[in-house]
């Protein structure tokens, strides 16, 4: 299932579609269970029938032993079709997690447009979990359906009025639960949006709660997630009202249905048109019919909300790209010569730009907004709104997004940290350079974070890096995108959480590390500029100044002010 125009029913299809040989198998057991708990009460009055009423012990015996292996089939068919449909569903629910998981990491991004990162977590999750469920109603409702078909001929077979009232009331009964089930699909739709909400908030404040600490701001960011969170109750407690009258009144008109069931076979018994077996097996028939029909408001409850749910996961499957992708691969051999021209987005305001291959460049930047907008332009999360940007001559537009950015790795001051140990975070899966790894943690002074640490480079992290320190956390950042070696790197700002010394010492190892391959330095700090072959400055969207870093400081006013001052 990938991006594209897609509806909630294309998803409710694709889901449904992919475990069809499990949906089948779970309700073709199911209508085995069925028919066998039709045929109960049919058995019991052919006992009353044959072996009570005519006080033959044999046939009480043998139609006993008959209802004792149906139990045993009953057992078992219920077990491997539950067994069944319950994997189907949990099975369709994992593939639709894949299915987002795909689209909110491909590499041309938009899914995440909008939302909120607890919001989309919630699509994964709840909202997946949902649609796959419907693999389950649709087993039960098949099987529920041939209970309710048993039921009408053994009817027909015993009463032909007591047949024809299941078989016209059944199909009346049905559209009555539909028409039911409407306003719960869209308050199952609010409730769900509310809740993704909710969700958003509370990992944005948990995301930012050493912040929050530091402003003292704790007690308006429990009011704002109290405010998101009371609103998404009432969502709840919406659907659930709507979910409750939805069971009650089907309930209801169940009860009603199967009442005059009951009224019927009774009048004909008085009549003599029914034998006391008959008549019992009419009333046991009746009874049972409560299970399937139960099952279909059930069944409606749960396509409701599987309907609702589809709808949210088609809107990020369906999530239009950020950037266009382009079909052409990163050359082998990438000499890392970038290139922009008459570049305008955000901040930037026509700027051309040379960085070349093999060299160390700084850039300075007077408007925060700017060193944003080209780090966007240079990872490709965004194209620009005009002009240019190359890589060895050919535009970034051509070329595939995943390699690109396997080709020019942009580490952004704020990337993330996850759960584990130091060293995988640092180290990619299954690459085991141990010299490479002991270079890339000394030239980010990451070595002395290791040092520092309890169980060494063993040591986890905690989530998002929280039991680091803020300049731990930069050094341990830098040493993963070092590590990466990639042709081309980007970094924003490294080092504005570590003190001066270790910012001399990281500019160093950062200098020789990269030593003739192409690095670019987005950065204010003099310690790390000064290390650079060349620094640009940009100053009001455009390149105020080019030069050396001792060149700049002495002769330009404005790069004194941005870096200096």
């Amino acid at each position: 299932m990938g991006s594209g125009e897609l509806s909630g029913r294309d998803v409710l299809a694709g889901s449904v579609g992919g475990q069809g040989r499990r949906v089948a198998v779970g309700a073709a057991l199911g209508c085995v269970h069925q028919l066998g708990e039709a045929l109960v009460p049919v058995l019991i009055g052919v006992v009353v029938d044959q072996a009570v009423a005519g006080r033959d012990t044999g046939r009480l015996v043998l139609w006993l032993a008959v209802l004792a292996v149906l139990y045993v089939c009953l057992s078992w068919s219920f077990r491997l079709g539950a067994r069944a449909g319950e994997r189907g569903a949990e099975e369709a629910a994992h593939e639709l997690r894949l299915a987002v998981v795909r689209r909110v990491l491909d590499p041309r991004g938009g899914a995440e447009a909008d939302r909120l990162s607890g919001e989309l977590a919630n699509v994964a999750t709840e909202d997946a979990k949902r649609v796959g469920a419907v693999n389950m109603a649709l087993m039960s409702g098949i099987s529920a359906i041939a209970g309710i078909a048993v039921s009408a001929v053994a009817l027909l077979l015993t009463s032909v009025p007591l047949g024809l009232i299941v078989l016209l009331g059944t199909p009346v009964l049905l559209w009555l639960g539909h028409l039911l089930g409407k306003p719960l699909e869209r308050r199952s739709e609010a409730e769900q949006d509310r809740a993704a909400g909710a969700a958003g908030v509370a990992a944005d404040l948990v995301a930012g709660l050493r912040v929050l600490k530091g402003l003292g701001a704790q007690q308006a960011a429990v009011e704002r997630y109290r405010r998101t969170s009371q609103v998404s109750l009432a969502a709840t407690l919406r659907a659930a009202r709507a979910e409750s009258w939805q069971t009650g009144l089907v309930l209801a008109l169940t009860g009603g249905f199967i009442a005059l069931i009951a009224w019927v076979g009774g009048r004909l018994a008085l009549d003599g048109s029914l034998t006391l077996g008959q008549l019992v097996s009419a009333v046991g028939l009746a009874l049972f019919l409560l299970g399937p029909l139960e099952t279909f408001a059930w069944v409606n409850a749960e396509l409701a909300q599987g309907r609702a749910s589809a709808a949210r996961i088609a809107e990020v499957l369906s999530a239009g790209p950020a950037v266009p992708g382009g079909d052409e691969p990163v050359p082998d051999a990438v000499r890392g010569e970038l290139r922009l021209r008459g570049v305008r987005l955000g901040g930037l305001d026509g700027v051309d730009l040379d960085v070349p291959a093999g060299r160390l460049t700084g850039i300075a930047v007077t408007d925060p907004a700017c060193a944003e907008a080209l780090l966007s332009c240079l990872g490709r999360e965004s194209d620009p709104e005009s002009g240019s940007v190359e890589l060895d001559g050919v535009p970034l537009t051509r070329l595939d997004p995943a390699r690109l950015r396997a080709a020019v790795l942009v580490a952004a001051h704020d990337a993330a940290l996850f759960e584990g140990s130091l060293t995988e975070n640092v180290v990619p899966a299954g690459a085991a350079d141990d010299l490479l790894t002991a270079r890339a943690m000394a030239a980010a002074d990451a070595d002395e974070v290791v040092r520092s640490l309890p169980h060494g480079a063993a040591t986890g992290v905690g989530e998002g890096g929280r039991s680091l320190s803020g300049g731990q956390r930069q050094r341990v950042l830098l040493a993963r995108a070092l590590h990466a070696g990639p042709p081309v790197l980007v970094v924003h700002d490294p080092t504005t959480a570590v003190d001066a010394v270790t910012e001399a010492r990281i500019a160093e190892g950062l200098r020789e590390f990269r030593q003739g391959r192409t690095t670019v330095v987005v950065t204010n700090s003099p310690a790390l500029l000064s290390v650079t072959d060349r620094v640009v400055l940009l100053d009001g969207g455009r390149v105020g100044a080019e030069g050396t870093h001792a060149e700049l400081a002495r002769t330009h006013e404005t790069y004194r002010t941005a870096v200096l001052a």
